[in-house]
């Protein structure tokens, strides 16, 4: 029996992969809630493009010390990452040159790397 596929569990098998994120970009014209806004030319001149981020990757992976006696844990534990600033839900304004279009399920994402990402915006207050 195979599962319908609704907006909440279209992406569940998706893992992104490293300092990377998957972003749904926005219409162009829009502007965030703050009153953010890009002016088509500086859209145009620097392909900046705006969407939310749906995924986010691990981060950056950094090497663990593989001692003799460490053979007992498993491999995943072996890895360690340094998080990424970026995570699901934040919107973000990133350099379209520095991300993969891709299509999943008839919609368009972009697969783009954190050094890409210019700014986010996150709708909790960052002070409380």
């Amino acid at each position: 029996m195979r599962t319908q596929l609704t907006a909440e569990n279209k992406l569940k098998n998706i893992i992104v992969v490293g300092d990377r994120v998957l972003i749904r970009p926005k219409a162009e014209s829009e502007k965030t809630s703050s009153g953010i806004y890009l002016p088509p030319g500086v859209q145009e001149k620097e392909k900046i493009q705006t969407g939310y981020i749906v995924k986010a990757g691990p981060g950056y992976p950094i090497p663990v010390s593989a001692d003799e006696d460490d053979s007992w844990k498993q491999e995943e534990e072996r890895v360690k990452y340094i998080p990424l600033q970026a995570r699901a839900g934040d919107l973000a304004i990133f350099l379209q040159k520095g991300a993969f279009e891709v299509v999943y399920e008839g919609e368009k994402y972009f697969i783009v790397p954190q050094s890409s990402i210019l700014m986010l915006e996150r709708e909790e207050d960052l002070f409380d």
